[in-house]
């Protein structure tokens, strides 16, 4: 395995948005799968991809509660999995908490009505989804964008660079040159 790094911008770093280093990583990342041929996950940091995945998490429940995490990831354990090993590591205790609810509620769920779920469309009449709707979520107190920028920030994996820094460890990363 390479000795990979999480890479964030100096802005981000030195930001009062605490949202930026989080925004950072995600930037990084989507750099290198769009760059990449073959396979992006050999060239992240796999906390990085954690760090990724909470955010994702966390925008997605707030765009559509638990049912739209659901259908957009097709009930897919394995990224649950990997998110709640994210909150593990940032700390974020009473997120894991209630996503481990969550997944357990989802594995509980009947699987006829989930595999119609995800093949059918989201919106309109939709009992499932309904269902699998809990605002439960919005009452937590911990502030999860917070929690994933500090982790970034004093992972001792850190690797701090200008924008073109960035440019220049994916070049490096994926050995090719990469159009600004």
């Amino acid at each position: 395995m390479k000795d990979l790094k999480i890479v964030v911008s100096d802005k981000s770093v030195n930001s009062e948005d605490v949202f930026d280093v989080v925004y950072s990583n995600i930037t990084f990342i989507n750099l290198l799968r769009e760059e990449v041929e073959g396979s992006p996950e050999e060239y992240i940091h796999p906390d990085a991809i954690l760090s990724y995945y909470v955010d994702y998490y966390l925008v997605e429940y707030n765009n559509g509660n638990f049912s739209q995490l659901v259908w957009n990831t097709q009930v897919d354990y394995d990224f649950f999995d990997l998110v709640m090993q994210g909150m593990e590591k940032m700390g974020a205790k009473e997120h894991l908490a209630f996503l481990q609810k969550q997944v357990a509620f989802l594995k509980e769920f009947d699987e006829v009505a989930l595999e119609a779920f995800i093949e059918t469309d989201y919106f309109g009449e939709n009992p499932t989804r309904d269902a699998l709707k809990n605002d439960d979520f919005y009452a937590i107190k911990e502030d999860l964008v917070a929690l994933n920028a500090n982790w970034l920030k004093t992972h001792r994996d850190l690797l701090v660079l200008s924008i073109e820094g960035m440019y220049q460890k994916a070049e490096e990363l994926l050995g090719k040159k990469i159009d600004r």
